[in-house]
This record gives structure tokens, sequence and C-alpha cells, in this order.
């Protein structure tokens, strides 16, 4: 008998959308100080450069926009939950990047960009409500709240391409970073259910996954323990399973702790 799907997690709407701004906030103020030659640096993004990456990020805030100035989709369901939105992603890559290039050759003043993305967001997302509303993404319709959960992931993962690329400290606003790495793990219990294994990732998220024997008590015979930016990095490709074990990011016992088939999670 398969393993019993587990209630999805719940995000507290306003708290997710007021995580989704503080992120932004950190990148904007961060993005105002970089000279021309930190904007021509390359990222660990293929092609794209920081002025690319940056521009990107402004998306994360300007799609939510964008989808609430389009009709509602009919129906009482989204077309896509939470958990299904991680290995979506993979197969819009191509057109993201074709749009990311288009916006950075368009706008050459990157914080005007900002300050017109953040003020859309605040008066177009509302600061009431439970985020019922659905819609219209590329990837298929979805709940705003739940969208809104999506943004932590896409603030969160550019901010760590963003230090990485100009070796900054750009903050983590701890309820995104706390959002997003649940939802990764939670996508990884998705993708592999069960209960032989126990993910850690203190101080925001517990998870079992893959079939197998199931705790019950006690030390569980396979953990694996991380730290949430390692996360974030194993589950988007950033960073590779054997890499990680072998800088001691990453700590794995029993025989069936190893997520290197399972991960990356998003392409």
């Amino acid at each position: 008998m398969p393993p019993a799907k587990k209630r999805p997690r719940a995000y507290d709407y306003l708290k997710t959308r007021t995580a989704v701004l503080a992120q932004f906030a950190h990148v904007r103020d961060a993005v105002r100080t970089l000279t021309p030659e930190q904007l021509a640096r390359p990222t660990r993004l293929g092609d794209w450069t920081v002025r690319e990456l940056a521009a990107h990020v402004s998306m994360a805030l300007g799609s939510v926009s964008r989808s609430l100035a389009l009709p509602e989709p009919p129906g009482p369901r989204p077309a896509l939950t939470l958990l299904q939105w991680p290995p979506a992603t993979s197969a819009y890559a191509a057109r993201i990047a074709e749009d990311v290039e288009d916006l950075a050759a368009g706008r050459s003043d990157l914080i005007a960009l900002y300050e017109e993305v953040e003020a859309g967001f605040l008066a177009d997302v509302p600061a009431a409500g439970t985020g019922d509303r659905l819609l219209p993404t590329r990837l298929g319709a979805m709940r705003l709240a739940d969208y809104t959960v999506t943004r932590t992931v896409e603030l969160i993962v550019h901010t760590d391409d963003l230090n990485a690329a100009l070796g900054l400290e750009i903050p983590y606003d701890r309820q995104a970073l706390a959002a997003c790495t649940r939802l990764l793990a939670d996508a990884l219990a998705d993708r592999a259910p069960g209960g032989s294994v126990e993910v850690r990732v203190p101080p925001f998220a517990v998870v079992q996954c893959i079939g197998g024997p199931k705790h019950t008590r006690g030390t569980p015979p396979n953990v694996v323990e991380t730290g949430p930016l390692t996360w974030v990095r194993l589950a988007t490709g950033r960073t590779e399973w054997a890499r990680a074990l072998a800088d001691a990011e990453v700590s794995a016992s029993g025989e069936r702790a190893d997520l290197a088939e399972l991960l990356p999670l998003m392409g």
C-alpha cells in the first residue's frame, strides 16, 4: 500500500506577503549600490550577468501584479498546487530566460524598475484577507496565497546567487527563508513519499521521505541534516549532493540516506 498523503502545510498569507516585501527590499538596497563593473560580472546562471540576474529578481514581484491584472481563471480549484510548482518550473526556463534578457536590455535604470515593481505590488496585492483569489500564471492557475509562497523561493534563491556572484552579504529575511526551506523540503517528501528517511533542516523543517521501514520512535536509522541555505542550493541544483557531503555541509547517516537521485527538485 502506498504511503498516505499528508495534509499540505499551511502558510499565513499576510506573513508571507510581508516576508516577500522584506526580502525584495534587501535586494533593492543592494542593487542600488552596484557599480557598472559589478553589474557586468558573470553569475553561476549560465550566460546571465549580474544585471540580468537583478532584472530577474524584479520579476518575482512583478509577475504577481501582472497576474492580478488578468481575469480570474474559471473553476473552484487551482490547476497547480503549491507542491506541484517546484518541479513544473523547469519546463519554462527557456521562456523565462528570454523575458529576462529583454527586460535587462530594455530597462537601463534598475532602481527605477525596482521602485516601480515594489509600488505595484503594494498597490495590487491585498494586505488583508486569505489570498484565495486564483491567479493565471504561466504554469497554471494558482491561489494568490500559494503563489506568494513561491515568491519566497525566487527571492531567496536569487539573493544567494547575487551574494555568490558579488561576494556580498545581502541579508535573508527569516520568514522568507523559512517559507522557502519548508516548501522545498515538502517538495522532496512529495516526490519520494515514505517514512524511512528523516530530513532535517533546522530550525525550519523536518520531513520524512523515501519508501521503506517507517521510523516511529527513538533516533531514526536514516537521517539527513543540513542548514537552510545548503538545502536551498541542493534543491535548486546550485550544489551537488556529493560535493555537499565532501565539504561537510550536509550529514547523512544510514544506508537509505542518499538523496542524490532525488535532487535537484527544481531545474
